[in-house]
């Protein structure tokens, strides 16, 4: 069964509001003949008159003005779609997919999607809590268009990861504590430990900076929510490493009065970078990218 053509169906709408063949082919700029043709056709698919051809006026039949009302409404959509897609063209909408772990979703994200709405308010950026392998297999997959993950990461066919910041990873303390100016591995193996999940990257570089001092302890428990550990922390219940994302202003701030940050000795560094799929991206995906960049920018100047 051949569906309903959307021409077809303007040429209906504006006869019956022109009530001539004639203005609705001036109208549509259309050979008189062309107009004709799609009543027909429309008529044969639909197996019904579809106006009424009166001396001086055509008007839909009782069949021709329930499709008509029909085709305003398909109309009207079809036309929405098209502006909706214009829009995503030429980059003043559209929706962007980023898969991110929750550190850099609290402190990091919020300052780009800030600058975002203000540049570009119609774009949408829809937010996953994602590990880095998570958000290179959804890249993958199609499901994401953009990831901040963990580096280094091993070449993966047809995404792009370029490193984009590099954060230091700080001793995060209970302020009750009697704490060194600086911390160290044997220091600091020494005490309750909150530390993050096995599977993450954060975990790795930790345990590898513990092993540079000879140290291998087992923490109290493993967790994969930064601010959950800090909540943890800031109770008392023991230290933990966690990287300081200070962003744009690049201050160290404790994130809590009852939590005292320290450096380590040897220093633990925490990259990031930016993936997504080869090729040029999409403008609102463009964008977006550019407002991740800009971040590295100002943290640089900083």
């Amino acid at each position: 069964m051949r569906e309903l053509n959307l021409d077809r169906l303007r040429t209906l709408v504006a006869i019956a509001d022109l009530g001539s063949f004639a203005a609705a082919a001036r109208t549509l700029n259309l050979a008189p003949p062309t107009v004709s043709l799609h009543i027909s056709e429309l008529e044969a698919r639909i197996g019904a008159p579809l106006l009424l051809r009166q001396r001086s006026q055509v008007r839909p039949s009782g069949i021709g003005a329930t499709l008509v009302a029909r085709a305003r409404q398909l109309l009207a959509a079809a036309d929405q779609a098209l502006e909706e897609v214009q829009r995503q063209v030429q980059g003043l909408a559209g929706r962007v997919r980023l898969g991110a772990s929750t550190g850099a979703i609290a402190y990091l994200l919020p300052q780009v999607l800030e600058r975002l709405g203000q540049q570009h308010p119609g774009i949408d950026v829809q937010v996953r809590i994602l590990t880095s392998q998570e958000t290179l297999a959804q890249l993958v997959e199609g499901t994401l268009d953009i990831g901040l993950v963990a580096l280094p990461q091993a070449p993966v066919g047809g995404l792009t990861v370029k490193p984009w910041r590099r954060d230091p990873v700080m001793a995060f303390l209970p302020a009750a504590w009697q704490v060194p100016r600086v911390v160290t591995p044997a220091w600091l193996a020494a005490q309750p430990l909150i530390l993050n999940a096995p599977e993450t990257r954060l975990s790795r570089l930790t345990t590898e900076w513990f092993a540079s001092g000879g140290e291998h302890p087992l923490p109290r428990i493993e967790l994969n929510f930064n601010d959950a550990i800090k909540s943890l922390v800031a109770a008392g219940y023991g230290a933990t490493l966690l990287p300081h994302e200070a962003g744009a202003q690049g201050r160290a701030v404790p994130p809590d009065p009852r939590i005292v940050m320290r450096p380590l000795r040897p220093a633990l560094w925490r990259p990031l970078g930016i993936a997504h799929r080869a090729g040029p991206p999409e403008p609102a995906t463009r964008h977006v990218l550019e407002a991740l960049w800009e971040l590295k920018q100002l943290s640089a100047r900083s």
